[in-house]
């Protein structure tokens, strides 16, 4: 049966990491010929999702594909999974966002956690790994939050932005795509707007994704700037970026 539009936008994110399947997929990718708007959101969930894992990903031990094959003769198989009855495009239509989102907020924490198991005789590695499992976890109790909105902008150097934030959470994710390299010495800022003032809410230092400083339930604005690489009190520079937060 052919879905409502208004419900087969709210598969973007499910589709970008391949958890449709049946009538569903065929009917979202039929879908995805002719809605832009799709379109650029599945891009950015893939983009989000690469992102999450490369952040956290460590280059092997040279020795850790014959210690995983060895492993292997070692563990049992698991039984035969008899998949679940089919409960209804409208109740998957429910959760598919949200765990589409936590899905690929655990693939990169997988990372992590190799990277700590690796690396445990190293502090320093260790420090690392727990220091970016804490923000996978940030950003993810954001992008699972049942009522996170998201609103899509484009900054005047030509990056593709998107915000997300979650009222509940009182939280606030910044997303870049093609964001340029800074010139050397600055970086970009980031700033939430409070009755007119301008305030830090933390920096993005490439194309990637970042948790937000402070209280976007109060804020009404974010801005961008290139500032010096330690960061500015106020903004120095006029905004790449002004845009107003999703309500």
């Amino acid at each position: 049966m052919k879905q409502p539009t208004s419900d087969i936008h709210t598969l973007a994110a499910a589709h970008a990491l391949n958890a449709l399947d049946g009538t569903d997929r065929e009917e979202f990718t039929h879908h995805l010929r002719q809605c832009e708007a799709c379109r650029q959101d599945v891009a950015e969930f893939e983009a989000t999702a690469a992102r999450l894992a490369t952040a956290v990903a460590q280059q092997p031990p040279p020795d850790m594909k014959q210690q995983t094959m060895t492993a292997i003769d070692g563990i049992r198989q698991q039984p035969p999974h008899t998949a679940a009855p089919r409960t209804g495009f409208r109740k998957r239509r429910r959760i598919a966002v949200p765990l589409a989102l936590a899905a690929s907020v655990a693939a990169a924490a997988s990372f992590a956690g190799l990277a700590a198991w690796q690396h445990h005789t190293s502090q320093e590695h260790r420090q690392h790994a727990a220091r970016t499992q804490q923000q996978l976890d940030d950003i993810s109790s954001v992008l699972a939050a049942p009522d996170t909105r998201t609103v899509h902008g484009k900054s005047s150097n030509g990056a593709l932005t998107t915000v997300a934030v979650s009222t509940s959470r009182n939280k606030a994710v910044f997303t870049a795509t093609g964001l340029p390299q800074p010139a050397a010495g600055t970086t970009y800022q980031l700033w939430l707007a409070h009755q007119g003032t301008m305030r830090p809410a933390g920096f993005i230092h490439h194309n990637g994704t970042v948790l937000l400083h402070g209280d976007p339930a109060r804020a009404s604005a974010l801005g961008l700037t290139v500032e010096p690489s330690r960061g500015s009190p106020r903004p120095t520079t006029s905004p790449l970026l002004l845009m107003a937060l999703p309500t």
